[in-house]
């Protein structure tokens, strides 16, 4: 197997000649070794292509070094999934509101339309309960946590500008899980949007409540 070290130079190392599937076809064959790099100390990325005729995609697998050769490990995504990075106070609020809104945006990355805005609006819900139990004493959470979340916003958010437009991401979110949508002239993009703006509010009524603590009135 040819590759390029880092100073552009020709080598050659042993790969393990490992029968895998193919990410594309599903058909399991030993891969067309095209070129590989050096990654890091231990492993190497090889770009590979299938071998049956109908198929013949390329696609990146990842061995790794074991005694004098390198042995297959995986085959690799086609791309990374882009995720994205929310400020600390969400992420101390919710972090599971975090982790199911960027498997929801995966989906979205993947033209999964039909799936992604019920995962949208089931962080929102994660979103705003946790966001009421943040605010409240331990003895209540069991209660937030059974509770429908319409009548979570509408009863238990004091902020009026969290409470309008939670309520209003929900009912686009709800248009997401539903057979008959309410709102037509609304999709997956005004969710995202008010989901923003929700957390938007959220982060300056914490950062408030942080600061009028931090300095009260003489």
């Amino acid at each position: 197997m040819h590759y390029r070290d880092t100073n552009g130079s020709d080598r050659s190392r042993e790969i393990q000649r490992a029968s895998i599937k193919c990410p594309f076809c599903k058909i399991q064959m030993i891969p067309k070794y095209l070129y590989s790099c050096d990654e890091k100390k231990t492993g190497v990325g090889v770009f590979c292509q299938c071998t049956n005729p109908n198929c013949e995609k390329p696609f990146v697998s990842e061995y790794v070094l074991n005694v004098n050769r390198y042995v297959f490990s995986k085959v690799r995504p086609n791309a990374d999934m882009d995720k994205r990075v929310f400020g600390s106070i969400i992420c101390e609020i919710s972090p599971t509101f975090c982790e199911i809104y960027n498997q929801a945006y995966a989906a979205q990355q993947m033209n999964l339309s039909q799936i992604c805005g019920v995962g949208y609006r089931k962080a929102l819900e994660f979103l705003i309960k946790d966001y009421i139990m943040s605010e409240i004493e331990d003895d209540k959470k069991d209660g937030i946590k059974q509770k429908n979340l319409a009548k979570c916003i509408k009863e238990d958010i004091l902020s009026p500008n969290v409470k309008a437009v939670a309520a209003r991401a929900t009912w686009i979110g709800n248009d997401e899980t539903h057979y008959v949508r309410k709102w037509e002239d609304k999709d997956i993009k005004d969710l995202i949007g008010m989901i923003d703006l929700t957390i938007r509010w959220i982060e300056s009524e914490v950062e408030t409540k942080r600061l009028l603590e931090e300095m009260p009135m003489p």
